[in-house]
């Protein structure tokens, strides 16, 4: 069972990355229902503003990081574009394969990449030498 710190961590990190999110989702609607932009070209973009907002929010909030800026930023860049290559192939496969709404894939894929960046934050971007 999980401790209690890794718990409210990751609860900490979900409640910072809800902001990035919303960038996220603003993105993604106003692109696909003003601008007709493809869903999944939408959402890659969103999630890259999603993620520089989460990167500032997290470096200072959840895991109040000394890393200097020049070792985390690219570590937390690698993850998010690992992250966001998860998003765009789960986005493309949903969409493709199974009747979904727009929307409606983007809120079962924001969770699994919520767990993937989480993970791959607290124990390799953030981590304390």
């Amino acid at each position: 069972m999980p401790s209690h710190s890794l718990l409210k961590q990751f609860f900490s990190f979900a409640l910072v990355g809800l902001v990035g999110t919303a960038a996220q989702f603003m993105v993604l609607y106003g692109l696909v229902s003003q601008a007709d932009v493809n869903p999944v070209a939408a959402s890659t973009l969103g999630f890259v503003i999603g993620a520089l907002v989460n990167y500032w929010l997290n470096y200072r909030l959840t895991f109040r990081s000394t890393r200097k800026h020049r070792e985390a930023l690219p570590r937390f860049m690698t993850v998010a574009g690992g992250g966001c290559l998860l998003n765009g192939a789960l986005m493309a496969m949903l969409l493709s394969r199974i009747s979904v709404h727009y929307l409606l894939a983007q809120v079962v894929v924001t969770g699994l990449v919520l767990l993937w960046n989480f993970l791959a934050n607290r124990f390799w971007t953030f981590r304390e030498s």
